[in-house]
Parts: C-alpha cells; structure tokens; sequence
C-alpha cells in the first residue's frame, strides 16, 4: 500500500482545488477546429440536459464551440422549481466555473428552457414552443431516460420509449433537421455477447408495448413484468432496447439519426473539473460505500470487468459523430459505441485494492462507522452469509445505538438500499460483453492533432489510480460535502479505526477460541456419539445388503 508524506498529499490537494484544463498548445493553434465550425450558428434542441451526461455536453458546446446561436432544453417542473429556476439551479454548479471564467456569464444566455416531460403524450410542450423548434431546430440531442434498473416497467416504458417516439415526431416537424442524436446504451442487447455497431432486432413491438402500458394500470404490470421482460435482467435495458427500434425506423425512413450507445458513464477524467459527478452510480458509489465501511462483501469474480467511459470522452464522441455526419455526409456510421474494454481493462479487484487503498491512506471519508475491508466472493451463498454477519447484523447493532443516544436511525434502510442495488450490479458483473468499436477508431484516423486535443476520445495517457483518486476527491467535496479542512481529522479517524478493527478481530479470534476450549469435551463427546451412530447405520446396510441381495447371487452362482 503505497504511503505519501504530508507535502505529497497537499501538493495532490492544491492541484486539484485548483485544476485548469490544459491550454491548447502554440504549435497547434495554427490548425483548424472543424469540428466547432460545424456548429456555428445551429440552435440545438437537448432532452436529458439536466441529467449527468447532458450537464457535460451542454457545458462542453458552450465551452468549446461558443458561436452555437442557441440551444433549447426540455425541462419540467420539479420540487417547485420551474424550467427557468432549473436552469439557473443547473448553471449554478461547480461544473460551469471554468466555462464562465472563459466565456463570461454572457454565454449561458445562449440558453432557453423549454416547458415539458418526457414522459407524458406529446412531450407536454406548448403549440407555441413547438412551431418554434419546428421552425429553427437543426440538431437534436435525446438523452432524456430514467436510469434506474428497478425503475417500475410502465415508467420506465412511458419515460424511455414513449418519450423517444415523441421526440422524433417533433423532430419530423423540423423544417431544418440536420441531425437526430439518440443517447442510448451499450449495454440494451445483452443476448449478444458480441456485439457490433449495427442495429438489432427488438425482443418485441415497442408500438405494441407502448399501447399495452397506457391502457393498464401498474400494478397489473408489475404482476407480469417478468413475462414482458423476458431475458432481460431488467426494465432499463428492455424499454432502452425498443427505444433503439424506433429510431432505426425513422432512420430507414429518411431521418438523419445517429444512435450513440456509451457503455456505464463514469465521472469526468480531464476536463473542466476532474472526477466531478452529480451522482453515486457505477464504481463512485462502490468507493464511497467502502469507503465509509458499509460494503464489505460483493458477489463478483475478481478478474471480471465491466466496460466504463468516462463522460468527457463519451460526451466528445458524441460531439464527433455529429460532426462527422454533418460536415462529411457520412451515412455509414450511424451506430457509434462509446465503449474502453477493447483498449483498456480494469477488473473489480483491481478496482478494490485501488480504492481501498485510497480511501484508507490518501483521501478517507468522514464519519466511517469501520475501517474499510472485505472482499469479492464467488459464492452467491458464501456471500449472502457474509451480508448477514458483516452487513445486517451491524446495521441493526449500530441503529440500535444510535437509537438510543436520541439520533434518527439510518443504516439498516442505508443497507436496504445497498442490497437493492447489489441485485442489479451482480448481473452486470458476473457476465462479460465484447463490444466493437471500429467506428471511434475512424474517427481518430481523420482528426488533425488539434481537433484530438479538443475533443479527446482515447486513453493512452490515463493513470487508473490517478483517475480514481480524483473521483473520491471530487465526491468527497460535491456529494458528500466534506470540505477538504476535514481531511486531517479523516486521515487521524481511519487510523483509529485501523487498530479498533486490528483489536476487534483479535477479541474475536480469542473468542472463537476459548470457546473451542470451552466446550472442548462436550463437541469431542458430540463428535464421538455421531461418528458411533454413523457406524452404526453403514454396519445396518452392509449387512442387509449381505444377506438380501450379495447372498442369494453368490449362491445362484455357486
């Protein structure tokens, strides 16, 4: 476990409290941005824009290609927010610093909310909002979905595929329509285990499916999801998957569509702010479970992998397929992976001991109830032992003190919601996809050495560690809100907790053994009664095998 001196750790925390993104070099300046040039003067319509990944693509067209003359985003009212409040809620975030220092304030002006819900008919947009994106809308980004995989299937059917149709009969009303761009997955086909960029076939009519789930009621169809769902392990991939068909008709149609299919999103590598999230999905919620020392056991082989991009990279892939389909016409690449397993791997040990280690040494967490530990079974029965002994009986032992010292207990529902969740990683994990992605390759092949500074879509220069270690900065600070003064009493708090989970196995090891001791007579009693009995019993086959059945042969035979 690497260890780092007191100015080691304050240099990585200075660099990335005060981390720039880097400044196009001199001697590339000379070159042309094409792909920014293509986006001059489009107005560009994005569903999903305050979701994760549209947060970044939002703040990389303002920050990159500044003289985009518009962008619309679809947005519904929340929490008493309206759309206008939401975009200053979204625009109020760390993300937009750096975009602000460099454009000015001015640029987020380029920004309008459009009123409506994915999720409901016709999008929910008004007749005058709607002749206005017929009128000036060029490209449409469609991210909007709900990613959670236990997300009820009638929502889930009404949000992800319902809400796709819509979008594209508005963007079949666009007079000027240059580009249809569906953000869908990698991961919507997984009856292939390798997997191409072409489209495939639905498991069944998304049109059909759609009719069924606005005329019944929910929880009707929860009683049979699993017979609508079929092999797939869950309503996202499913309802992600029909949403795919869709688009590939209005493509054979005659719209301009790309399909992009990331693989799991993770938080961003380079730039504007590094390791930044506005969730705790994928391997940032793993880290800040163990963390913290509620995840001490997972159901995974170790040497499995899952494939993972980070969402500056997905989010300039995105940007390049547009301008490749744009500027160069080319029709022929119109399903894009955004996938790293056929470049780089990282398997979930490898994931574990980093994080462990950074958690423990470099950047802990405040407030972890023990000191992070434990390991990747590949026993599902092994496991669920371990979850009872080491998660639920805690979780109970912890709420109950805390329960008693006046505070409102947490853990036990903190340890639902990790089960919950363990349910679906454990499907993704213990299964491995290969998924090609030639058409990234091209791309690379036609950039100049600028445009691959701008919009960076490899990872030759990538540190794992590095990366990681500014993903559990950054959600220390943006998620978590632990500001980085803490970080000494953290650092002090997880060495305590070392020698307190150092004490605590020993007491428990010395357990074990006195009681072994203990009750030593009473188990070499036990032991000797069972072995007797079991004697007795194979001495009562034997002999009525002797002489009921290897008798009468031998004398037959005789």
């Amino acid at each position: 476990m690497p260890k780092y001196t007191a100015s080691e750790m304050a240099s990585f925390e200075e660099r990335f409290l005060n981390y720039k993104p880097a400044v196009l070099p001199d001697e590339l300046s000379h070159l042309p941005d094409r792909v920014s040039q293509t986006f001059v003067g489009k107005t560009i319509f994005i569903t999903g824009g305050s979701g994760f990944l549209g947060k970044v693509l939002i703040e990389k067209l303002l920050r990159k290609c500044p003289d985009i003359k518009r962008i619309y985003l679809l947005l519904r009212t929340k929490k008493g927010s309206n759309p206008k409040q939401r975009v200053e809620t979204i625009f109020s975030s760390v993300l937009f610093d750096h975009l602000k220092e460099l454009r000015g304030v001015e640029v987020l002006n380029k920004v309008y909310p459009i009123a409506g819900d994915v999720s409901e008919p016709d999008l929910a947009i008004s007749e005058s909002d709607r002749r206005l994106l017929a009128d000036s809308v060029q490209i449409v980004y469609h991210a909007a979905a709900t990613i959670r995989f236990d997300e009820a299937l009638k929502k889930a059917v009404l949000l992800n595929t319902r809400g796709t149709k819509m979008v594209l009969a508005l963007a079949k009303e666009m007079k000027n329509l240059e580009v249809f761009v569906h953000v869908s997955t990698s991961y919507c086909h997984l009856d292939e285990k390798v997997l191409f960029e072409r489209a495939y076939p639905p498991p069944t009519d998304p049109h059909k499916i759609i009719q069924s789930m606005e005329m019944l009621d929910e929880p009707f169809v929860e009683t049979i999801s699993k017979e609508i769902l079929g092999s797939f392990p869950n309503s996202y991939a499913f309802t992600k998957c029909l949403s795919e068909h869709l688009v590939v008709e209005q493509s054979e149609a005659g719209m301009p569509c790309i399909i992009a299919r990331p693989s799991i999103v993770i938080p961003i590598w380079k730039e504007p702010l590094p390791g930044w999230t506005d969730n705790i999905n994928g391997p940032t919620g793993l880290l800040i479970g163990a963390g913290k020392g509620v995840i001490r056991t997972m159901f995974c082989h170790n040497q499995g992998y899952a494939d993972y991009l980070p969402v500056d990279i997905t989010v300039n892939g995105i940007i390049l397929f547009t301008w490749n389909f744009i500027e160069n016409k080319d029709t022929s690449r119109t399903i894009c992976h955004l996938t790293s397993s056929q470049e780089w791997r990282v398997t979930w040990q490898e994931i574990i001991d980093i994080g462990k280690s950074i958690v423990t040494t470099e950047v802990p967490l405040n407030g972890a109830v023990w000191y992070p530990g434990g390991s990747m079974k590949n026993s599902k029965l092994v496991h669920n032992i371990c979850v009872f002994f080491l998660h639920t009986i805690p979780a109970y032992f912890l709420d109950a003190i805390i329960y008693m010292s006046g505070n409102k207990p947490c853990l036990v529902r903190i340890q639902d919601r990790i089960n919950k969740g363990f349910e679906v990683f454990e499907y993704y994990a213990n299964n491995q996809w290969e998924f090609r992605n030639e058409h990234v390759h091209y791309m690379r092949r036609i950039m100049n050495q600028r445009e691959k500074f701008e919009y960076k879509i490899d990872g030759n220069d990538m540190d794992i560690r590095n990366y990681f270690r500014d993903c559990i900065m950054a959600a220390r600070i943006y998620i978590l809100k632990e500001t980085p003064d803490t970080l000494p009493r953290a650092r002090i708090h997880m060495k305590i907790m070392y020698f307190v989970d150092i004490i605590a196995k020993i007491l428990l090891f010395g357990l074990l053994l006195w009681t072994l001791f203990k009750w030593s007579d009473t188990i070499i009693t036990i032991g000797l009664l069972l072995l007797n009995l079991i004697r007795l019993f194979f001495k009562s086959i034997f002999s009525t095998i002797n002489s009921d059945t290897v008798g009468p042969i031998l004398n037959k035979e005789l």
